[in-house]
């Protein structure tokens, strides 16, 4: 059901090996002033508001002057989330006396909620009417069809709900043209029917899309109540679904996962002439790559010629990333990458996907990230240009199907098993290629490399539980590098919303609660990171200009679902950030030697050498508070450059390939921003190309 919501987003702030325990931070704002008037008549009061993922109840009692107990109720809310901090609210509400508390800011819509709920309980109290602001329940039932709207991930969602006479709900049309393609855009397409299939909203949503979901749900619910209807009382029917069906599929390859590797091999596979079938646990395609923000490192490309960066080659790309990774990389997989990079943008192009725009990214020295023209997030824009391409070529695709097993003949992969909810399924093929993500969503196998892990933020999907390498082990796959987890520095704590790297490879700086800026703002993510961790409340705030809004797609989503503040002058924009006293002046000074910086070309402070481009000097000025989050399980299966998987003995395991996040030693210790799609499009190419070769070679 929609209560257990997906995958542990929304928490503390991230802790790393430098910090113990879970850690939390609160808004620093003078103490509450009460709204209550002390004059109760005692007694037990409720009253609800909307948190995160459902109602949450507030109940307080008061003698004559004084609110004596308060209970926070709230099942709906994630439990290492806004679960986790229902009790401390409780004690906010009892200490303040008042429904105006600060609350927790790494849980502000659960916080909302309770505020809301606090201050209807109160009011009863008090003998006032109860403030309202949600829809209202219609005194009497009429049948007909009512529309409603609600915020969405990237804009407003609406929904048409019609119901008939006998109370049933005939139809849901839906209509979120923000949404993100293959993501949001999945739930406004599959979420209508099932509502109508159960007659209910209390369904699951569409994981991954979590956001989305709970808007169409929302939009849903104050239709029906328009009409009169009361959401929570309508049931959910159970489908028939009948027995499981046992299917045996044939193939010449087996894809185990549809991300931006599976996606890219099974699309270079199928330009071979092979049948190709991809299995996806999840309900839509791209996995962590639709989480890709920012672009694609690529060196001596034909775009980097095209605008005369000329210091950006293979050789400069090769030492960046093993620097970037500590020295720990696979060097010989390092080498393939950055020689194979630019063939792969130039691929890229050919099926309609070019990026041409080049930038820089944190932690390197030259000009390596290509994007898209238009500042589109990298990962949805290649998502949905490699399934179109999928498409075109005829590959299928399974979804909401898990594989569980690699089958083995002789010692060879020979397919796989798998389970949907409507079928077992025997999968023959040539050959398996591995495709299945990281484990950035596998909070056990994190914590067993890295304890202080426990409860972290993380901007992954919630699919990415290292299934791939747990099968891959179990017909005797190496691993290299599974300790190395990586932490991004600039992730908005509330939703897990990673803040692209663009933003500051296109011009913004980081600065601390002091107003002040701390590290160089484009070192490594580890580096950041660790530096964020030693600011005072341990977050951050990154800055940024409407010159950068009005060239990064990305930024605008951020603006219109609220992670920003914003003014017209530099103070404006700290007193909007809640910063106080000098911590005020201390900003216009920042912001103004920054400026000089980028019109000298030199970052005295901190010694900040690409992404100076263009200064922060036109209005408004937006921030958004971010702190580190777990971002990049860079241990993997052990493969060779030819990605075949490694066994225990150092040998090939026949006819078993893997690309992605699921392999490591590409990345080493830390990687560099705009590398994971390099590896993705450059490795998957190479396993589709030599999974078709392993097939001509047998025969």
């Amino acid at each position: 059901m929609r209560k257990e919501l997906v995958i542990k987003t929304v928490i503390a702030l991230v802790l790393t090996a430098l910090v113990t325990g879970v850690l939390m931070y609160i808004d620093n704002r003078p103490a509450p002033t009460p709204v209550g008037n002390g004059n109760y008549t005692p007694g037990t009061y409720i009253g609800e508001g909307q948190g995160f993922g459902g109602t949450v109840t507030v109940e307080i009692t008061t003698d004559a002057t004084t609110i004596t107990d308060v209970k926070v109720t709230g099942d709906s809310e994630t439990p290492d989330i806004g679960g986790a901090h229902l009790e401390e609210l409780a004690g906010q509400i009892k200490a303040a006396q008042s429904a105006d508390i600060d609350g927790v800011t790494s849980a502000t819509m659960t916080s909302n909620g309770v505020k809301e709920a606090a201050a209807a309980a109160i009011a009863l109290a008090e003998g006032k009417s109860v403030p309202t602001s949600g829809p209202t329940l219609a005194e009497e039932f009429k049948a007909g069809t009512y529309s409603a709207e609600a915020r969405g991930f990237g804009g407003i969602v609406t929904a048409a709900v019609t119901v008939a006479e006998d109370k049933s709900i005939e139809s849901v049309d839906v209509e979120g043209p923000d949404e993100t393609p293959n993501l949001g855009a999945v739930a406004v397409e599959r979420l209508p029917a099932k509502i109508v299939a159960a007659q209910s909203t209390q369904i699951d949503g569409v994981t991954g899309a979590t956001i989305t979901s709970n808007a169409i749900f929302q939009a849903v619910d104050t239709a029906l109540m328009a009409a009169g209807l009361d959401p929570a009382a309508l049931v959910p029917q159970k489908a028939d679904s009948g027995e499981k069906t046992a299917e045996t599929l044939d193939c010449d390859i087996v894809i185990v996962g549809a991300g931006g590797a599976g996606l890219t091999a099974a699309c270079q596979a199928a330009e071979l002439g092979a049948k190709v079938i991809i299995l996806e646990k999840m309900p839509l395609v791209g996995g962590n790559s639709l989480k890709a923000t920012g672009g694609m490192n690529a060196a001596a490309t034909a775009y980097q010629a095209e605008l005369g960066i000329t210091d950006s080659g293979v050789q400069e790309f090769i030492e960046d990333t093993m620097n970037g990774g500590h020295q720990i990389n696979d060097i010989d997989l390092v080498t393939t990458m950055a020689e194979e990079s630019a063939e792969a943008v130039d691929w890229l192009t050919s099926i309609g996907a070019p990026l041409p725009e080049v930038a820089a990214t944190g932690g390197t020295q030259h000009k390596y990230l290509h994007e898209p023209e238009d500042g589109s997030a990298v990962g949805p824009y290649l998502v949905e240009k490699l399934s179109k391409q999928a498409e075109k070529l005829g590959i299928q695709i399974i979804l909401e199907t898990t594989v569980t097993e690699i089958i083995m003949d002789n010692g060879a992969a020979a397919g796989v098993k798998a389970a949907s909810d409507m079928a077992d399924y025997t999968v023959n093929a040539k050959v398996v290629i591995l495709a299945t993500g990281g484990f950035g969503s596998n909070y056990d196998i994190m914590t067993s490399y890295n304890p202080s892990l426990a409860g972290a933020v993380t901007t992954n999907h919630a699919g990415a539980t290292g299934d791939g390498i747990t099968m891959a082990e179990a017909v005797g796959a190496d691993t290299v590098d599974m300790e190395q987890i990586q932490l991004h520095p600039t992730v908005y704590q509330e939703t897990g919303l990673l803040v692209s790297e663009s933003v500051r490879s296109k011009g913004g700086i980081l600065v601390n609660s002091s107003g002040k800026r701390f590290c160089n703002d484009m070192s490594t993510r580890d580096a950041v990171s660790a530096a964020e961790l030693e600011q005072d409340g341990q977050y951050a705030y990154i800055i940024f200009d409407q010159r950068l809004v009005d060239g990064l797609k990305s930024t605008q989503k951020y603006i219109s679902n609220g992670l920003t503040v914003s003014a017209d002058t530099y103070a404006g924009l700290a007193e909007a950030m809640g910063l106080t006293g000098d911590a005020v002046s201390n900003f216009e000074e920042t912001m103004a030697t920054w400026n000089a910086a980028v019109a000298a070309g030199e970052d005295k402070e901190f010694g900040r050498n690409n992404g100076m481009d263009e200064d922060l000097s036109v209005a408004p000025f937006y921030a958004i508070k971010i702190a580190p989050g777990i971002h990049h399980t860079m241990g993997g299966i052990k493969i060779d450059t030819e990605t075949r998987v490694i066994d225990t003995e150092g040998q090939p395991i026949p006819k078993l390939f893997a690309a992605g996040e699921t392999v490591g030693g590409v990345h080493g210790g830390n990687r560099i921003g705009g590398n994971a799609v390099c590896d993705f499009v450059v490795f998957g190419r190479i396993a589709g190309k030599n999974a078709v070769e392993s097939i001509a070679a047998a025969n």
